[in-house]
């Protein structure tokens, strides 16, 4: 007995993908995959500056506390140019390079052409100003008040 195969057009249909179908898929793999790093970066740098302007105002309230509590003038001083501060009776703190800060406070308060303080009275009252965290187009500004000395911090959206 023989028996004959026809040949159907089902037959010899391939099971798999063409290499366009291949191509275009790893194309869109790519760019999600562009896009998801490109947003985990962006959130990360975001939470580097945050962090940098949160541990300053940890540093300026430590330094109004220690002037309250020993009865004298304490300050926070800033060195611009070289993008660090000085908690007193603490180390230096250095911002990564991407990072830069600006200061405004008093005329009598400027140490030099790129560095100055913020100083705390013993009522807690201060010579104000403020301090901005910068890097990229991200910035976030450090308010001290003259009269209370009260220290608060807020991003500035551009």
């Amino acid at each position: 007995m023989i028996v004959a195969l026809r040949a159907t057009s089902s037959f010899h249909k391939s099971g798999g993908f063409s290499l366009i179908e291949m191509i275009a898929v790893l194309v869109l793999v790519a760019l999600v995959f562009a896009f998801v790093t490109l947003s985990f970066t962006k959130s990360l740098s975001g939470a580097k500056i945050q962090a940098a302007s949160r541990d300053l105002v940890a540093a300026l309230r430590f330094t109004r506390g220690q002037a309250i509590v020993k009865g004298t003038s304490t300050s926070l001083e800033l060195d611009i140019e070289n993008n660090r501060y000085m908690i007193p009776g603490k180390r230096v703190i250095t911002l990564p390079k991407n990072m830069h800060l600006a200061l405004l406070t008093a005329e009598s308060e400027l140490t030099g052409q790129n560095s100055g303080r913020i100083r705390f009275f013993p009522d807690g009252a201060s010579t104000g100003g403020h301090i901005s965290v910068l890097m990229g187009h991200d910035e976030w500004r450090i308010n001290v008040d003259w009269l209370t000395g009260a220290v608060t911090r807020e991003e500035l959206k551009k």
